[in-house]
């Protein structure tokens, strides 16, 4: 046995000491083991062992031999050439991906590309007679109840980042945290030692509940082990920036990091330069003049060539499969929306002489980049676009603290939300044009939670809401925010609260977007098809990528879809539409197996694969 180990990929145990004697059953902790070891290990009594330190004393007895790309030196089979079509799926789910969370369902099928689902999509209607509200209950086949087969491709392609403001405080510190998470680095800090990490990120640091273990207690997993995700560890980063700057410079310019993990990272970053980017000072403010020795010359049409360029330049270079814009750069001033240039595709086009991209495009900023004409094109052209402005920040907080006042009855009236901050971003805010871009997206969050309580706010009712942002340069990117909620409760009474939240601010936003760059590669391998219709295809999601809305102050929707500013209903809304593709119900949090007298059982499923 130890003489054929080498020629493979994972050996798999099915010892007397497990009891085991048929693949199709392994162990759970040999499971898990082979899930998360793309190394070569067996097991005894239940633990890992490297196959260098095992001797001829404890290699188990029996070794089944499975191998990655057909017959090996020694002419071994492909496992799923001689064992069961079952043995082969799981052999395949080992080979391409690891894949903690499977579903044991007739609903769900893993095949070598797909993980299909069938499900159960209901809504609710609601008619209006008089005075009465008047709802259609859905039944099986109803027109209010649909059944899709949900498609995720599980193949992940070869991710390519790049951002516009690439030499940004955003840009640089997402930058280093990809570098630092990559190369599992540690710096000392006045508080001691520090490892890389992702807090902040909803994808790589959130759990979500999959559903209640044996004993009723809640089970939860990594939101990245739901679905085959990229990882942050395989992007390919590159970017434009009017800086010219080298991105290890940038990093330091930025004054964001700890000195420590600058040191470190510096090799690394001063061989990243950003391409030269576009540069029209009608856009963002006067003082950004000083920065701007990286920049594109030409007419409109020859810089949108170039940037077209810049886009085949790196997916070819880099031999990826799909890139993904972002724009992480100062605040523009808004656009006017004018009749007869950028009211329409084809007038927006005409206006700029260029054609269709095939990239991901993500607008972090506040400014109304999506004028009709560009939603008009992405549409035509099946381009995903999400926006606008990262939510990261004081107005994350405002998004859960209105819904939660409202929610309780509560009546906000009065809303005062002051900033104070002095990286590059609030220097060019405190342009008046550009500042109007960002009290515009900073206002808008609340209004769908006002309008949801007809009890407590009359038609057209809003609070007060006044944002003010001030530059102030000595407190660089550590973002000072106040805010004041002041509501009415009961019998004329006021409730005041008032918060202080310092919050550094490219190391809230870079998490962000991250999240947005790997759930919209995720989106773009996920379609439907609606199968109560005839002849209907699977298609993906609306050009629009509202599911996306969470990480967004101003949400960008496809028309006829409501604005849904509430932090909680958006993040719902995310997860479970990736529960559906797994076939798994919406989380109702009712937990009625534990509020009855007499309580809700269900006997276990027992899966074909584990014991």
């Amino acid at each position: 046995a130890p003489a054929r180990l080498q020629h493979c990929t994972v050996y798999v145990w099915v010892g007397q000491n497990h009891r085991q004697t048929d693949w199709s059953s392994p162990p759970l902790p040999l499971l898990h083991l082979l899930m998360h070891s793309p190394f070569y290990y067996c097991t005894q009594r239940n633990k890992p062992f490297p196959l260098e330190d095992q001797t001829s004393i404890n290699i188990p007895e029996t070794l089944l031999p499975f191998s990655r790309r057909g017959p090996d030196r020694t002419g071994n089979k492909r496992f799923d050439e001689i064992k069961s079509e079952e043995t082969s799926w799981l052999a395949d789910c080992l080979e391409e991906e690891k894949m903690p969370v499977m579903i044991n369902s007739p609903n769900v099928k893993y095949t070598e590309e797909y993980i299909e689902s069938i499900y159960e999509y209901h809504t609710t209607s609601v008619e209006k007679s008089g005075d009465k509200l008047i709802l259609n209950v859905i039944a099986q086949a109803s027109p209010h109840s649909k059944r899709l087969e949900i498609r995720t491709q599980r193949h992940l392609p070869k991710l390519g980042l790049m951002l516009v403001g690439w030499g940004g405080n955003n840009g640089s510190t997402l930058t280093a945290a990809i570098l630092a998470n990559k190369l599992h680095l540690t710096w000392e800090t006045k508080e001691g030692p520090h490892s890389a990490d992702w807090h902040g990120s909803l994808t790589q640091s959130s759990t979500w509940r999959l559903g209640s273990g044996p004993a009723g207690e809640s089970v939860y997993v990594p939101m990245r082990e739901l679905l085959p995700m990229v990882s942050p560890d395989d992007l390919v980063i590159d970017g434009w920036d009017i800086s010219g700057a080298d991105l290890a410079t940038a990093m330091t310019r930025a004054q964001v990091l700890d000195w420590g993990l600058q040191q470190q990272l510096k090799p690394h970053m001063e061989q990243l330069k950003p391409r030269a980017s576009v540069f029209n000072p009608d856009f963002i403010a006067a003082n950004q003049n000083t920065r701007a020795d990286n920049v594109l010359s030409g007419s409109k049409w020859e810089q949108v060539e170039q940037l077209r360029m810049d886009i085949r330049d790196f997916k070819t270079s880099h031999n990826l499969d799909k890139v993904i814009v972002v724009w992480t750069a100062s605040t523009e001033r808004f656009t006017e929306t004018l009749t007869g240039l950028n009211d329409t595709a084809d007038h927006l086009m005409a206006a700029i002489k260029t054609d269709a991209s095939e990239s991901t495009y993500i607008n972090g900023s506040p400014q109304n980049t999506f004028v009709n004409g560009c939603v008009e094109l992405a549409e035509k052209n099946g381009v995903f676009i999400a926006g606008d402005d990262f939510k990261s920040g004081q107005t994350k907080l405002k998004s859960v603290l209105v819904d939660f006042l409202v929610s309780a009855g509560i009546k906000p009236v009065s809303i005062v939300s002051y900033n104070h901050l002095g990286n590059n971003d609030g220097r060019n805010l405190s342009s008046w044009k550009q500042f109007r871009s960002k009290e515009i997206s900073k206002s808008n969050v609340v209004d769908d939670m006002v309008e949801s309580n007809k009890i407590l706010f009359k038609p057209g009712e809003k609070p007060d809401h006044c944002v003010v942002i001030k530059y102030v340069p000595y407190v660089g990117d550590s973002k000072r925010a106040m805010d004041e909620y002041t509501s009415e409760i009961l019998m004329g009474g006021h409730n005041t609260l008032v918060i202080h939240n310092t919050c550094e601010d490219s190391l809230l936003a870079s998490p962000i977007i991250l999240d947005l760059a790997l759930l919209a590669e995720l989106c773009s391998r996920i379609t439907f098809k609606q199968l109560d219709e005839s002849g209907s295809q699977h298609c993906g999601f609306n050009s629009v990528l509202s599911i996306l809305n969470y990480f967004c102050k101003a949400p960008l929707v496809p028309p006829g879809e409501p604005v849904v500013n509430a932090l909680s209903k958006q993040r719902a809304c995310l997860e479970n539409v990736l529960r559906a593709c797994l076939g798994l119900q919406p989380e109702h949090s009712m937990l009625l197996e534990h509020k009855l007298v007499n309580p809700l059982t269900f006997e276990p499923r027992q899966p074909a694969w584990t014991q």
